[in-house]
């Protein structure tokens, strides 16, 4: 039976094939993603109840059902708006402040498409910065992966990219799909369940950053922590795609040197996929190093940092020691 050649079609169905099998691995930068993303919820829930003691200091539920009552009662009081992000701030140490302000603040923003470096953009043309949609790819990633249309990892794909329409028509649907694309005050979806269940009466104009909150100093570096946790979610989940995009790239490079499908094939049976022929024809460069499958494997391996259980070190431990002794006998 003649070998099948690969051809540009077939090199894009096993390099499809093996980022499948990445994405599906137990690697440390997985692992990292999924404990940051399953434990960031309790902590942002936590931080809001702190959020609610803070902003009730300042704006007592007697003086809030004040107000709307005289919104309710005359057409042209409009004092109560609905919030989810606050200017706090203290009266810093000494050493915490600069030649000027004694008065250190931050912008703390709840909502899912919240920005996450203490800067208010409310009053910006664009409002929020590209980077604020990480957050809802990152925390929703399993519910965008699931629609064909949409991408949550495109940002990360698209890392030191000019924009281009692939980018832009992936960021499209998914901010579609979360509901965030429609403004702050017409929110669909996820955005609007997120954003509902983070929201306070406050009296004041409408930008928060006309209601300074006066908080402690320990209650601000709580907020700062939970900021800190919500950026740990976005940036491990960086570093697993791009772990997995290196791989890729790598497979990708590789299969370029294959001149036959089987050979791609031993490739994957030596990298830990099992595939066939069969499947890969079923399913949906010139002056590169022609590489050894056992060897192109093995160099695959190398690129990953596996998850380890703690048995296996203890285990792994135990020959060292094994080993070490023997050297020395």
């Amino acid at each position: 039976m003649s070998r099948i050649r690969l051809n540009s079609e077939l090199r894009n169905k096993v390099g499809s094939r093996f980022k499948v099998h990445f994405e599906a691995e137990h690697t440390q930068e997985k692992d990292k993603f999924f404990e940051c993303r399953e434990n960031f919820k309790e902590h942002q829930d936590k931080t809001w109840e702190l959020a609610k003691i803070c902003v009730s200091r300042q704006y007592p539920q007697k003086d809030v059902q004040m107000a709307h009552y005289l919104q309710d009662k005359y057409p042209n009081v409009n004092t109560i708006a609905k919030d989810s992000c606050f200017h706090f701030g203290y009266m810093g140490k000494p050493e915490e402040q600069d030649e000027e302000d004694k008065y250190i603040s931050k912008h703390f923003d709840f909502r899912l498409n919240g920005d996450i470096d203490g800067i208010d953009r409310q009053d910006e043309v664009e409002g929020y910065k590209a980077s604020s949609r990480d957050f809802g790819y990152a925390y929703f990633r399993d519910e965008l992966k699931a629609q064909d249309q949409c991408n949550p990892d495109i940002t990360i794909e698209m890392d030191n990219k000019d924009s281009n329409p692939h980018w832009t028509k992936y960021q499209d649907a998914n901010d579609k799909y979360l509901g965030t694309s429609s403004g702050r005050n017409n929110l669909t979806s996820y955005a609007d369940k997120w954003d509902k269940e983070y929201e306070l009466d406050l009296i004041g104009r409408e930008y928060c950053r006309d209601r300074q909150i006066a908080v402690s100093r320990e209650e601000f570096k709580t907020f700062e922590m939970w900021q800190e946790k919500k950026g740990q979610l976005i940036m491990s989940h960086y570093k697993w795609i791009k772990s997995v995009l290196k791989q890729s790239k790598f497979v990708k490079d590789v299969l370029k040197g294959y001149k036959y499908l089987d050979e791609a094939i031993e490739f994957a049976t030596e990298s830990d996929l099992n595939i066939s022929e069969a499947e890969i024809i079923r399913c949906n460069s010139s002056g590169l190093t022609i590489y050894n499958p056992k060897n192109a494997s093995d160099m695959l391996k190398s690129m990953k940092n596996l998850s380890v259980s703690r048995a296996d070190k203890i285990l792994a431990r135990v020959e060292y020691e094994k080993q070490k002794n023997k050297q020395l006998q």
